[in-house]
């Protein structure tokens, strides 16, 4: 998982008459040039204040905050989002994607906190209005994107009961159970109903599993000396002896732990046939190929030195593939007090579910105060329903390889990479689109664009083919030589994509339900690629056809000229 960072602190200014929200674009984001001409394309500034005056009129929250969304949603895109999205000056796109919603919307809800613990704003209740008029559109989003949650009665929980009481006599502080959810394996409950900016669970740093427990222990002297090996490999080391340790302070927490993790390093012969001509399958074994390499390097080196330290019957390749599968399943990354990220494994939160509708959105950071690591809601979660974090922007290639699921629902991130040997073209001041160096595709029912120069394509991509075939062109206009300029674009795409379209070939769906479950997932994943390829076909087809009416329109007016 990653760590996210909360987003940072806006500012408010006061004067006689107004009060003043200001929305500031930091100078330290990645993508502040990109952003702020977006921003500027819009009508607004890197650093935008939004008035508020309640005397304003009847409709002024709904005004205010729609001025403020459209800011918050441009500065929280991520590089996906940024790139997907619609950005003529003329389009009004009010939604990005799931996170970006939620985002943009507890950015919005963290500088009111901040205004109005201050004490300082004469306008208390203006801002008491908009804070409770954001809670209810974080409430109404959250609402329209739940997922349904069905327990599994029948499953023992034994194992997870005792951890949750470990927990507890080590200070964990949880508002979650854990059970286990139809379709998703084991969960996390909420117990009660939690609302934004509520602690789900709460972890001393005594109880999560970092470097530190490495450099207790007895292999530790050993391992420093090794070049070039990592704390995370040590960890991982760690881990597999420390598992069958009657004696470990995590024993309790690694009794929990499944015997298999069922990702996509594990995939057996019959799945990695299944992905033939699919992406995801150079994924994996480029995976595996890194793991063996790593192992090799170690094993059997440590066992025929140290074998008091290092016994062969615990670092066989089979275990050490485990613990690659826990910790990639299963590690955060944790920011501490001292400036450093470390990966870590945390017992109790690693039941968290991902979801591309998160819950919980920024985490990772420990709390000096109270040296401990909080999991805060950023939007509410009813009694009895999962709660879900968000692992990271991963794609579902990604998902598949190190956790071992696909995400529920259209995931943002499911983008193909377009390479192109061509050389870039020279950015065009003022245009954001233009200043991208790589491309990408993804499925084009989740644009909302699909009119003539668009059609659900991104528009960075289609730009970059554009000035490809003809640099000198720099308009979307209906010309004769524009169009036929676009028949060939949309011609390219089409034969790059009927190819990928063969590749993963057809599914037996009647051996599906009978088959193991990495087949399964190997077949779910083959069937996520085709819809997304087919969905960029069909765009191609229906451009063309936009294209060629527009194009015989423009030569009949020739013709009568």
């Amino acid at each position: 998982m990653e760590i996210d960072n909360p987003p940072s602190s806006d500012k408010a200014k006061e004067t006689d008459d107004n009060f003043a929200i200001v929305l500031e674009l930091s100078e330290d984001d990645p993508h502040f040039d990109k952003k702020k001409k977006l921003l500027q394309n819009k009508g607004f500034n890197p650093k935008e204040q939004v008035y508020l005056k309640s005397s304003s009129g009847p409709d002024w929250i709904s005004t205010t905050l729609k001025v403020m969304l459209q800011i918050a949603r441009l500065i929280q895109l991520d590089e996906v989002e940024l790139y997907f999205g619609e950005d003529d000056a003329c389009s009004s796109v009010e939604y990005y994607s799931p996170r970006n919603e939620v985002e943009a919307l507890n950015s919005i809800l963290s500088l009111l906190d901040i205004s109005l613990s201050s004490g300082l704003c004469m306008q208390m209740n203006v801002l008491q209005e908009l804070r409770e008029a954001i809670i209810g559109m974080i409430r109404d989003f959250g609402e329209k994107n739940s997922v349904k949650t069905t327990i599994l009665e029948n499953h023992s929980c034994d194992k997870e009961e005792c951890l949750l009481q470990w927990g507890e006599n080590n200070g964990i502080r949880t508002r979650l159970q854990i059970a286990y959810v139809e379709g998703a394996g084991r969960g996390t409950i909420a117990r009660e109903n939690l609302n934004v900016g509520d602690i789900a669970v709460e972890i001393p740093v005594s109880t999560v599993i970092s470097e530190e427990l490495i450099r207790e222990s007895n292999m530790f002297h050993i391992l420093e000396n090794i070049d070039g090996i990592s704390s995370e490999t040590m960890l991982l080391l760690w881990s597999m002896k420390e598992r069958h340790n009657c004696n470990s302070k995590f024993k309790i927490y690694f009794n929990t732990l499944p015997e298999e993790f069922n990702t996509g390093l594990s995939f057996g012969i019959q799945a990695i046939m299944a992905l033939d001509g699919a992406t995801l399958l150079d994924e994996i074994v480029q995976a595996k190929q890194h793991l063996q390499t790593q192992y090799d390097s170690l094993f059997p080196t440590l066992c025929n030195d140290h074998p008091d330290i290092f016994p062969r019957e615990v670092y066989t390749w089979e275990q050490f593939l485990w613990a690659c599968e826990l910790w990639y399943s299963n590690s955060m990354q944790v920011m501490f007090p001292d400036g450093k990220l470390r990966t870590c494994l945390i017992p109790i939160a690693g039941f968290l579910n991902h979801s591309i509708y998160p819950h919980i959105l920024h985490y990772g950071k420990v709390d000096p105060a109270t040296n401990s690591l909080k999991f805060c809601l950023s939007r509410p979660c009813s009694e009895g329903e999962q709660c879900f974090l968000s692992y990271g922007n991963f794609s579902s290639s990604h998902l598949l390889t190190f956790y071992g699921f696909l995400p529920q629902g259209d995931n943002p991130y499911d983008v193909i990479p377009m390479d192109f040997e061509a050389e870039q073209e020279d950015c065009t001041e003022g245009n954001p689109r233009l200043d991208w160096t790589t491309h990408m595709v993804r499925g084009t029912w989740l644009s909302n664009n699909h009119n003539i120069f668009y059609y659900g394509l991104p528009a960075p991509l289609l730009d970059y083919l554009r000035r490809a075939k003809n640099p000198m062109l720099q308009t979307k206009s209906l010309l004769q030589s524009n169009l036929e300029n676009e028949m060939e674009v949309l011609g390219d795409l089409l034969s790059t994509f009927d190819g990928m379209m063969e590749n993963p070939g057809e599914t037996d769906l009647n051996d599906r339900e009978n088959a193991s479950w990495d087949v399964r997932l190997a077949e779910e994943f083959k069937d996520q690629q085709r819809r997304i390829v087919s969905s960029i076909l069909t765009s191609c087809h229906k451009g063309l056809r936009l294209v060629e009416n527009e194009l015989r329109k423009c030569m009949n007016e020739d013709n009568r000229g």
